[in-house]
């Protein structure tokens, strides 16, 4: 934080080190005991008695530390430490001491404190020669909100490093991926420039504090820096002085690696904004270094010296994604032909739930109506702001601009990764859930686990696109878990689990698409009497087979054997013990079709729709689970609340719990 900058009157036998840190949140702290020792010239060393060329008289056995009064000194002798003066007035050379000197407060001027020492021989009692060193102190101090408490301030916490958790510390950067302005054509990150307030106000602040005497900083360069690696990740903003929007330009970031600051006569801080380009991915972990250097030019010609460096150290926020066990904020839904009345259902369902319908109408969605495979929410989260961010996926059938079209815009986020070798299925977002949060063998997930659909380790199989789950992995915090589901035809875990809320147990629980409790049930209905009751009833152009004949087709009972082993028993255990000792099973009968993948359910999310149910003396039979109590046939999207009080996140301020443990090693 401070750099004690010395020029000696005579050679002075004194070992620069660092001084001991000191309580003051201003100006002590181990970054100044770094730039102590960084500063004294290299001629400033303890030298052995004898036979080495030393600036001490011949003969010299002890010698008397003493400062001015902005300085402090302290003696280590003998592996302790010994504050100045002390009841020892003269300390041997022979035993190898090591002076420690320490200043709390900037300069006047150059040179206005000092620090003399005086030699001694073994018998005299005058000192036999002299050595004196002026000391200039300054401040340079690059600083950053390390604490997260949503401000900028010193701190004595090592602003070089970072870790996790409500007892961790280390800033946090926002990817800079809404669009504030409603004319702009890309994202806030793209352009370069900054077009609004709004738009700084995505970016964290980075503070670099100076004080000290103007002649020497007019005789040093002030360097910016950042490492050349970070060079495509980050972006940083300047405006001088100044307040209008055309004042902020691009400082660092691109081709830019470094910035020379003039300090200001009348302003010791000058604040710039950070953005964020990229979030962790492949090669890239997510934390950028920024750095200022002090720099002396010992003359013309001459290359520059570093003197001083203090280094504060940033993470990309990761992408979190919000599960479905959250309350509402938005509902998404596709109008296609003849879903009327679908879409009436689902705008009912939302006023109930009292949040807003959008509509995507047939013109946008080109007859897509798979809404929840298009896209995904989540949201990005800073001290200083919360942004929703929407995942695009790669699918890119007719809903493919949607997301860039109607959800982008001021304070709501894109993100998107394209799959070069080709998509499948899998790559749809009906694959990609998220569970609540869960504590497993003691080890905790606060923000959940990510759960992907995959194939079963073999030649042939298909996979989510690689550029995906490297995305999802390199997030660190829902560590993500691959299910075997590349034996259905979609191929989607939406297929066969949900999760729901529920008051009791963990919160919530998950629900599994069970073939055989649904056997189970017709069984039943069929020896209370209702074994003629039809199937599908209210749908045009299928069959409409009744209890009686579903129980008695061998074929389909097969099919369901095979489809129970893939969602009930060991297939899926790790998931039921991962996430839910005590999952709930939801009747279902997925029907054989010609595929080589077959599928299990004609519902994602699990849900049973109304028209499958019987209808027993004209309604639907009691003991089925009634479609009002689950999602509807036709998942709509759902943007979830990310309401601090619901959502965990890295801020510790807002939810005590991010610990070590949620991120894979």
């Amino acid at each position: 934080m401070t750099c004690c900058y010395s020029k000696p009157q005579d050679s002075f036998p004194i070992k620069g080190f660092p001084p001991v840190p000191h309580p003051s949140p201003c100006w002590g702290g181990v970054s100044r005991a770094r730039v102590c020792s960084a500063a004294l010239p290299a001629e400033f060393r303890v030298p052995d008695p004898a036979p080495r060329s030393s600036s001490a008289p011949r003969g010299a056995a002890s010698f008397q530390a003493q400062a001015s009064p902005g300085v402090k000194l302290w003696v280590l002798h003998e592996a302790r430490s010994v504050k100045l003066p002390s009841s020892v007035g003269r300390w041997p050379l022979g035993a190898r001491p090591e002076l420690l000197l320490a200043m709390e407060q900037p300069s006047k001027d150059v040179g206005d404190e000092k620090v003399r020492i005086s030699y001694f021989r073994e018998d005299g009692g005058v000192p036999a020669g002299r050595a004196v060193l002026y000391l200039t102190c300054v401040e340079v101090s690059l600083d950053a909100d390390v604490t997260r408490s949503g401000a900028v301030c010193r701190t004595l916490l090592d602003k070089a490093s970072w870790t996790w958790g409500p007892e961790g510390h280390g800033a946090v950067l926002l990817v800079n991926c809404d669009r504030d302005d409603p004319g702009a054509e890309g994202l806030d990150n793209e352009d370069g420039a900054v077009r609004s307030y709004n738009d700084l106000q995505d970016m964290a602040q980075l503070v670099l504090r100076t004080r000290g005497p103007r002649a020497t900083f007019a005789g040093h360069r002030l360097l910016l820096h950042l490492d050349f690696g970070h060079a495509d990740k980050i972006r940083v903003f300047y405006g001088g002085n100044g307040t209008e929007l055309e004042m902020f330009q691009p400082v660092l970031g691109g081709s830019k690696l470094s910035y020379s600051v003039r300090p200001s006569r009348h302003h010791h801080e000058s604040v710039f904004y950070v953005e964020g380009l990229a979030f962790p991915d492949v090669g890239f972990s997510g934390l950028v270094s920024l750095h200022v250097t002090l720099l002396e030019s010992p003359g013309k010609g001459l290359l520059e010296s570093p003197i001083f460096t203090d280094t504060v150290v940033f993470r990309v926020a990761p992408w979190i994604m919000t599960p479905n066990t959250a309350a509402p904020l938005e509902v998404f839904v596709c109008s296609v032909a003849k879903n009327e009345e679908f879409v009436a259902a689902v705008g009912a369902l939302a006023e109930r739930a009292r949040c807003p319908l959008t509509v995507c109408p047939a013109p946008q969605n080109r007859q897509d109506r798979w809404i929840q495979d298009e896209m995904e929410f989540g949201y990005i989260q800073a001290p200083h702001k919360t942004l929703p961010v929407v995942f695009d996926s790669p699918r890119d059938l007719g809903l493919k601009d949607f997301p860039v079209k109607s959800i982008l815009g001021p304070d709501f986020g894109y993100v998107a990764r394209p799959a070069p070798e080709g998509v499948s299925s899998l790559d749809s977002f009906g694959n990609l859930e998220v569970s609540p949060p869960v504590t497993v063998r003691g080890k905790e997930y606060p923000l959940g686990r990510i759960l992907i659909g995959s194939s079963f380790p073999r030649v042939g199989g298909r996979r989510m696109a690689k550029a995906v789950r490297d995305f999802l992995l390199a997030q660190k915090v829902q560590a993500p878990v691959e299910l075997f589901s590349d034996w259905l035809s979609v191929g989607h875990v939406d297929e066969f689990l949900s999760f729901v809320p529920a008051p009791d147990r963990k919160g919530f629980r998950l629900l599994l698409a069970s073939p055989s409790a649904c056997y189970q049930l017709l069984k039943e209905k069929q020896e209370e009497g209702f074994g003629e009751a039809a199937m599908f009833q209210g749908l045009d152009r299928v069959p409409k087979p009744t209890i009686n004949e579903i129980l008695a087709n061998e074929e389909l009972r097969k099919f369901n054997d095979y489809a129970q082993v893939r969602t009930g028993s060991r297939r899926l255990r790790p998931i039921r013990v991962l996430l839910s000792p005590h999952p709930s099973f939801l009747p279902s009968i997925p029907p054989p079709i010609l595929h080589h993948h077959p599928s299990l359910h004609p519902s994602p999310h699990c849900s049973v729709p109304p028209s499958i149910h019987p209808f027993l003396h004209g309604s639907i039979s009691s003991s089925l689970p009634h479609p009002s109590i689950i999602h509807p046939s036709i998942h709509p999207s759902i943007h979830p609340s990310i309401h601090p009080s619901i959502h965990p996140s890295i801020h510790p301020s807002i939810h005590p719990s991010l610990p070590p443990a949620a991120c894979p090693s």
